[in-house]
This record gives C-alpha cells, sequence and structure tokens, in this order.
C-alpha cells in the first residue's frame, strides 16, 4: 500500500510516454504548443489511528464552496406551470393504445401479415393467357412435290391466337384448359387446302401421387396464417406491456405529486420552527443557534421539495412519451395531474388461479402455439419432400379442321397420272367400237370430304363435334438415390419440434415464476401499507407531542427537527408503500393476462392513431474542417 503513489505516478508516465508514439499520436493541428500535463500531488495524510491503512487522495479542487447563485424557480421546464391538467389513468390508457408508436408499429405487421396471406393465396390464382400470332414464311422450293406455282417459291401466310387458364389446387393438382386457332394460306402445290383452319381444345391435368400433394405453396400459405395469428399476439403482447408501463408511470406520478405535498408541508414546518426559533431569541428564551440550526432544515427541506418536482418533470414526460406519437401534440406542454383515486386494497388471489389464467391468457402462450403449428408444418413439408416422386398426368384434346380444296391437277404428282387415265380410257373406247364391250375405267382423282369443307366456322364445329380426338395418360417416376436432402430437412425439423417442447416447458417455469413473484409482492406491498399507516400516524402522534412540549420548555429545537424529519420519512414510506401497492396490483394483472380485458382492448383499434406529419429540422452547414499540418 506504501507503494502505491509511485505506481501511479509510474502508470501515468507510461501511458503519456505511450500516447505520445506516432502510432497512437493524433495528426497535430496549426496551433500553439500545447503545455505538458501537470503533475499530481497527493494530499498530506492525516493522522489515522494505528493498524488502520488509508490511501491517500489526489488533491482536487481543494477547499471547494459551491458559488453563490441565486435561488431555484422550482418550475417544471418545457410545461405551463397553471393551469394544471388533469388526466384519469383510463385516460391515459386509452391514449396510450391509440398513439404509442410501438403499438403503431405492431399494427402495422398486422397489416403486413394480412397482405402477406393474400400474397400467398395468390399461388391458387387462376392465370389466363392470350398469344394472337401473325407469322409470314417463304420457303425455297426443294423439290418438285414441295415448291409452289411453276416450281416456284412457296408462300405461306399464318394468322391465329391461341389462349389459355391454368393454375392448381391446395392438394397439388396442376390443370390447364387452352384453346387454340390458326388460319394458314400457302402456295404449296402439296397441299390439298388452301387456305385451311386448325382449331383445337385441350384439357391436361398433373396429380402428383406421393411427394408434392403437400406443395410449397399450401406451405407458405399455412405459414403466412400462421404469422398472421403471430402477429396479432405480438400486438397484444405489446398493448400488455404498454398498459403495464403506462399505469406504473401513472402510480409513480401520483407518488411523485403527493411527495412534493409532503416535502412542501415539511418546508413549512421547518420555516414555522426557523420563525418559531427567531422569536424566541428575540426575547432571550433560546440559543442564537437554534436558528441556524432551524435555517439549515429549511435549506435542506428547500432542496427536497426542488428534488421532488424534478421527479414530477421527469415523470410527466415519461407518461407523455407513453401516451403521444406527435412530438407538437400540446400535450407536451400541459402540467399534468392523475385525478385517479388509488387502489383499494385488494384481496390475495390463489397462486393456482393466477397460474392457470396466466396460461389461459398470455400472449406468449398463444406465440408458443404459433411456433408449435409453424414446426408441425415444416415436419409435414419435409416428410413430403422426402418421398419419391411419383406424378400421374391425363391430357384430352378435341381438334377441328376445315378449308377450301385446292386443284389436284396442280400437285405434279397427280399431273402425271391425269393423262394416263385419259389415255387408258381412250383405249378402252377404241376397243369398245370393235364390240369388246370392255367398259371404261372413268378413273377421277379423289374428292375431298364435305365436312372438313369450309371456312373457321367448319372448323370450329368439327370441334365442338369431337370429330378429331386425342387422348394421353403417362406416369412420372423419379427420386434421387441417396435422397440426403430431404431427410436432412424432415431431421432438422423434428429437433426443432424438441427445441419446442423445452422451450415450452420453460415458458411456463417462467410464468408460475412470475406468478409467485406477483402474489408476494402483494401481499406484501399490502403488508408494508398496513405497517407505513401505522408508523405516519405515530409519527404524526410524536411530532404534535414533542411541539407542545417545546412550547412549553421541555424539548429542543434539535428534537423538533428530528420529530419533524422523522414525519416526512414516514409520510413518504406510507406513499411509497401505497404506490408499490397500485404497481404490485398492475403486476399481478399483467402476469396473469387479465390486464387486456380489464382495459377493454381491441387489438384492430389499438395504435391506429394517424400518424403525426413532422419533418425533421434543417440539417446544419457543418463547420469547415480545420487545416492539418503535415507530419515532421
Amino acid at each position: 500500500m506504501r507503494n502505491r503513489p509511485a505506481l501511479t505516478l509510474t502508470a501515468v508516465s507510461l501511458i503519456g510516454s505511450l500516447l505520445a508514439t506516432p502510432a497512437f499520436a493524433a495528426p497535430r493541428v496549426a496551433q500553439a504548443p500545447a503545455s505538458p500535463l501537470p503533475t499530481l500531488t497527493a494530499a498530506p495524510a492525516s493522522p489515522v489511528p494505528s493498524g488502520l491503512t488509508i490511501p491517500p487522495v489526489p488533491a482536487v479542487e481543494p477547499g471547494y464552496r459551491a458559488p453563490a447563485t441565486s435561488g431555484a424557480s422550482g418550475d417544471i421546464v418545457g410545461v405551463s406551470q397553471q393551469p394544471f391538467v388533469g388526466i384519469s389513468l383510463s385516460d391515459a390508457v386509452a391514449m396510450a393504445l391509440s398513439k404509442n408508436s410501438d403499438l403503431t408499429v405492431s399494427q402495422s405487421n398486422r397489416r403486413i401479415a394480412g397482405y402477406q396471406i393474400v400474397a400467398a393465396q395468390g399461388a391458387y390464382d387462376i392465370r389466363f393467357q392470350v398469344e394472337p400470332s401473325y407469322n409470314y414464311i417463304v420457303q425455297p422450293p426443294l423439290s418438285p412435290f414441295q415448291a409452289g406455282p411453276g416450281s416456284g417459291t412457296i408462300t405461306q401466310t399464318t394468322v391465329g391466337a391461341s389462349g389459355y387458364f391454368s393454375g392448381q389446387t391446395q392438394g397439388g393438382t396442376k390443370y390447364q384448359i387452352g384453346y387454340s386457332g390458326e388460319g394458314i394460306r400457302s402456295n404449296s402445290t402439296a397441299n390439298g387446302f388452301n387456305p385451311y383452319y386448325e382449331t383445337a381444345l385441350s384439357l391436361s391435368l398433373t396429380q402428383p401421387l406421393l411427394r408434392g400433394s403437400y406443395s410449397d405453396s399450401r406451405r407458405q400459405l399455412e405459414l403466412a396464417k400462421i404469422n398472421a395469428d403471430a402477429a396479432t399476439d405480438a400486438t397484444l403482447l405489446t398493448a400488455s406491456t404498454t398498459i403495464a408501463n403506462v399505469q406504473n408511470a401513472y402510480w409513480d406520478l401520483v407518488a411523485a405529486w403527493r411527495n412534493v405535498a409532503i416535502q412542501e408541508e415539511s418546508l413549512r414546518q421547518a420555516k414555522a420552527q426557523s420563525e418559531s426559533n427567531a422569536r424566541l431569541v428575540k426575547r432571550g428564551a433560546a440559543a442564537p443557534v437554534d436558528v441556524v440550526e432551524s435555517d439549515t432544515q429549511v435549506d435542506i427541506s428547500q432542496d427536497d421539495v426542488l428534488s421532488a418536482i424534478q421527479n414530477v418533470s421527469r415523470l410527466q414526460n415519461q407518461l407523455k412519451q407513453l401516451t403521444l406519437n406527435n412530438p407538437s401534440d400540446p400535450i407536451w406542454v400541459a402540467n399534468l395531474v392523475p385525478t385517479s383515486p388509488a387502489s383499494a386494497l385488494p384481496s390475495e388471489p390463489a397462486l393456482n388461479d393466477v397460474i392457470v389464467a396466466a396460461l389461459k391468457n398470455r400472449p406468449e402462450v398463444a406465440q408458443l402455439s404459433e411456433q408449435r403449428r409453424t414446426t408441425d408444418v415444416n415436419v409435414a413439408y419435409a416428410r413430403d419432400q422426402a418421398k419419391p416422386q411419383v406424378d400421374l398426368s391425363l391430357g384430352y384434346t378435341t381438334n377441328g379442321f376445315a378449308g377450301y380444296p385446292s386443284s389436284l391437277l396442280a400437285n405434279p404428282l397427280f399431273a402425271v397420272f391425269g393423262p394416263v387415265f385419259t389415255s387408258v380410257d381412250q383405249l378402252i373406247a377404241f376397243a369398245d367400237k370393235q364390240g369388246a364391250g370392255i367398259p371404261p375405267l372413268n378413273l377421277k382423282l379423289p374428292a375431298t370430304p364435305a365436312n372438313f369443307t369450309g371456312g373457321f366456322g367448319t372448323a370450329v364445329n368439327n370441334l365442338l363435334q369431337n370429330k378429331l380426338p386425342e387422348a394421353a395418360i403417362s406416369v412420372t417416376v423419379g427420386f434421387p438415390l441417396h435422397n440426403r436432402t430431404a431427410r436432412a430437412n424432415v431431421a432438422i425439423a423434428q429437433e426443432q419440434q424438441q427445441q419446442l417442447a423445452l422451450q415450452q416447458a420453460a415458458l411456463i417455469q417462467r410464468l408460475v415464476f412470475e406468478a409467485r413473484n406477483a402474489v408476494q409482492s402483494l401481499e406484501a406491498a399490502r403488508s408494508r401499507l398496513i405497517a407505513a399507516r401505522a408508523a405516519r400516524e405515530a409519527a404524526d402522534s410524536v411530532y404534535a407531542s414533542e411541539l407542545r412540549k417545546f412550547h412549553a420548555g421541555a424539548s429542543t429545537t434539535f428534537l423538533v427537527l428530528q420529530r419533524q424529519v422523522s414525519l416526512a420519512n414516514q409520510r413518504g414510506r406510507e406513499l411509497q408503500a401505497q404506490t408499490d401497492l397500485n404497481k404490485a396490483v398492475v403486476e399481478l394483472e399483467r402476469v396473469s393476462g387479465t390486464i387486456l380485458a380489464s382495459n377493454n382492448v381491441n387489438v384492430d383499434a389499438a395504435g391506429n392513431a394517424p400518424a403525426p406529419a413532422t419533418t425533421l429540422p434543417p440539417r446544419a452547414t457543418p463547420p469547415p474542417a480545420p487545416k492539418i499540418s503535415p507530419l515532421p
């Protein structure tokens, strides 16, 4: 211990030398060089009893005395001192429920969760798509049978449109209903129709039999619904906390104003005692030191009054912060005074009843339920993804066709065989002149069926009559050989379920812990209030008796002042005990979850006050940066 001053000075010198190194030195500003740090000295050690070691103290402001200043006004900063503005507890809670910024944000989160449900439901919206098209193609003649007139180029123009409705169900079924139609005009000699029209009406279904029956879209929708419930519970939890904070701040403000009255009464008593002592000194019945002693108590009481007013200002600001959302609200300048009476002595509830009510009403329990629902959804989805893929696909299409037949003689093939047929008939006719009786072949080119001859309407009619149907059925089977991703996701989801079981046990334990403390605090607060009231009544009697003895000359100023201080302390104890009781009732309601029902909380209306139209003040122009001289 004797070497400590030397060690302290050595440490100071080491730190100073370290800060002086280039690595720690700040850039030097062009200014006068700083003077070296003064050397610290220790105050001389005063004699102490033998065996007692007292470390030396540095001499800081030796002989300090508070400067003489004018007296404080005792006003509350930022408020109009008069008139007082009364506020009831129910009004304060209602203002907080409608204007508290935290509740406004929670209400916004509820709306966001609702929008997320709508977004997730969009996966099951029926989608419609239409695609009109126009296509113009000129192709070279690839062969005599695939060419245009005169073995020229093939020109084809296609005009059409297609459209379909598609969607999916929560069971994973995907469906599509489509229609297409087009008209084609081509000068190809190989075509039997020009122009011709094609139409089609199709229906397709794909049903997952194993993996995919619990689709990701279904999972996202269920999670969105759970998230909406969780957002509501979060709003209720915020409302519960807000109400508890408002009520606690309100009762603290009640106590603060009462404490101002107590301290002012104590100040008046001290002032009266000082004036009484002055009169006694003037008559020669008391020593002048009695006036000094009583004046000292007046100064102490004055300081207590100012401290009490400062506490009122702090608690007013706290209550306004909880109940307002606009920094320009006129209530900020109001001098708030609580008007609700103190709570009556409540009966002590049974511990089991409090625990049961907490498990039934607390938003935290509902939030845990939402977490359980979330893990159940994740487990179901992970198990679905672990199954092999087996998809059944069904398709049916009815086609329509019609066109206007073109001359087959333009086709090179039929142009070759046409003269042959004519020559054969001529030979038969010649033979028939000789009396052979051979009938002519009368070979003709094949005719087009009448039901396929026509325009676009005929093609649609053929479609509706289902003259050209198509049907298809297929099964798709697929699975990864190891499927490690899906199996790992199942294991993760199951681990989350086990974690949730632990969280549930921890929550129940926390609720029991809070219920025990809340019931015990209520019982202790009731007992302290009863004892404090008795102590205050006794102190009041003792002070009155001591004051009578002083006037009778049987007591001293010191004893009277002591009784005054004791009475003020007992009044403060009684006030604190009543405040603790009020706050214990608030805590019991919060723990049991009845604080929401007792304050008629409407979760849809909480935090729905319009946001204030406020603007930030203009940003100040920063001062110019100092010129830094270069390092040597």
